[in-house]
Parts: structure tokens; C-alpha cells; sequence
């Protein structure tokens, strides 16, 4: 299991009354860098590290990672300090299956569009761009799952919504995995995007919905390594 690289200690200082507590902080610092893949699967995390990078004591690295365990991201070992754990091929197929369940059904709501919800979509598929020219992955994948969490929303379901918003980690996660390995699949993705907000702007409510579930099948393929 490879050490952690940790990064420089948290720029506001512990004694900062606007300073977030210290539990967030650490838990913060963790939970970004294992979603844009800064600490990898396998990576082995120590509290004293975590503590040092962040500029606080153990006890509040000891109440995040608890609340990172309970989140499914770490595993906590006693004494030796807490294991990322890798994304498996049953949570690939799990989230995969989910968010087409959920996201075929919002892409056939999602016709008629209101004009608001389709300039929102044009306006996530610019800063995608935008992110991608600058090669900012993890901000990418934050665009791209907007993107897709702005569709879910105006179905007009709120425990839709809810349960999707639950996604959104592993979307992250799994999102930065991908472009990393298939850098070729960033310039993809947005063309989808746009044949997406094509489908929806001109009320093709099936079609929309073939284009979701071509779109997120491809994750499961991508980020298991079978594309070749």
C-alpha cells in the first residue's frame, strides 16, 4: 500500500475565528484529494500526516476519517491509519445501473424544456469546455456531473433528486478515473453533452434518452479498463 503524498497545510490558520472547525477541515482535505484521485486506491493515509498537512491535532483527523469510513471512501485500520479504498467492479455496475434508471426517465421529463433549463445546459457545457482546454480534470468531472444533476432536477421529483444527488461522489471519483486513463474520452463526452441538449431542445424525448443511455454505459466499459 503505497503512503500518502499530502499536500501543504490548510491555509487558514486553526486560530482564524472565519476558519471552518478543524474535523471539517481535515475531512475536506481528504475527501477532495481522494475524489480527484490525489490519494489514490490503496493509498495509506496516517493520522499524523493527515495532521501535519491540515495544522491540527489527531483528534479531529480521527472524527473525519470516521465520517469518511461511514461514507464508504476509507477503510480504518487500528494503529496503522486508514486505506482509500478503490473503486470496485460491483460499485462500477451498482452507480452505472442507477443513474440510468434515473436518468433515462429525467431525460424523457426533461421534454418540453423550459428556455430556462436549456440555457442553463448550454451555459455547463461552455464552462466544460473551458475546463477541458485548461486540463483541470477534476473541475471537469464537477461540470459534467452538473450537467447531468441539472437534467434530474427539472424532472419535477425531489426523492429523484435526492437519491441521485447520493451519486455524487462516486460520479466524481469515477469521472476523474476515466479522463485520466482515456484522455481522449473528455472531447467525447462533451460532443455527447451537446447531442444530448440537442435532443432535448428540439424535443426528441426518446432520443434523449438513447443518447443517456449510450452516454453512461460507457462508464462502466471505460473505468473497468475493458476499452481497448
Amino acid at each position: 500500500m503505497p503512503a500518502a503524498s499530502l499536500v501543504p497545510p490548510a491555509v487558514r490558520n486553526k486560530t482564524d475565528p472565519k476558519s471552518p472547525p478543524a474535523a471539517e477541515r481535515v475531512y475536506t482535505h481528504i475527501k477532495t484529494a481522494v475524489l480527484d484521485r490525489r490519494y489514490e486506491g490503496g493509498t495509506l493515509l496516517t493520522e499524523g500526516d493527515l495532521a501535519e498537512a491540515v495544522g491540527v491535532s489527531r483528534t479531529p483527523v480521527r472524527e473525519a476519517l470516521l465520517r469518511l469510513e461511514a461514507e464508504g471512501l476509507i477503510k480504518l485500520y487500528p494503529k496503522k491509519g486508514a486505506l482509500v479504498l478503490p473503486v470496485s467492479a460491483q460499485e462500477i455496475a451498482d452507480v452505472v445501473e442507477t443513474r440510468l434508471l434515473v436518468e433515462e426517465f429525467a431525460a424523457r421529463k426533461a421534454v418540453p424544456a423550459s428556455p430556462g433549463l436549456i440555457a442553463r445546459l448550454e451555459q455547463l457545457l461552455e464552462e466544460q469546455r473551458e475546463l477541458a482546454g485548461a486540463g483541470d480534470l477534476a473541475a471537469v468531472s464537477v461540470k459534467d456531473r452538473c450537467f447531468h444533476a441539472e437534467i434530474v432536477k427539472n424532472a419535477g421529483n425531489e426523492i429523484l433528486s435526492r437519491l441521485y444527488d447520493q451519486l455524487r461522489d462516486r460520479q466524481l471519483r469515477m469521472g476523474v478515473a476515466v479522463m485520466e486513463a482515456h484522455p481522449d474520452r473528455i472531447a467525447a463526452n462533451i460532443t455527447e453533452h451537446g447531442e444530448l441538449l440537442e435532443a432535448i431542445r428540439s424535443g426528441d424525448a426518446e432520443g434523449a434518452a438513447q443518447v443517456v443511455r449510450r452516454h453512461v454505459s460507457r462508464v462502466r466499459v471505460l473505468v473497468r479498463g475493458d476499452d481497448r
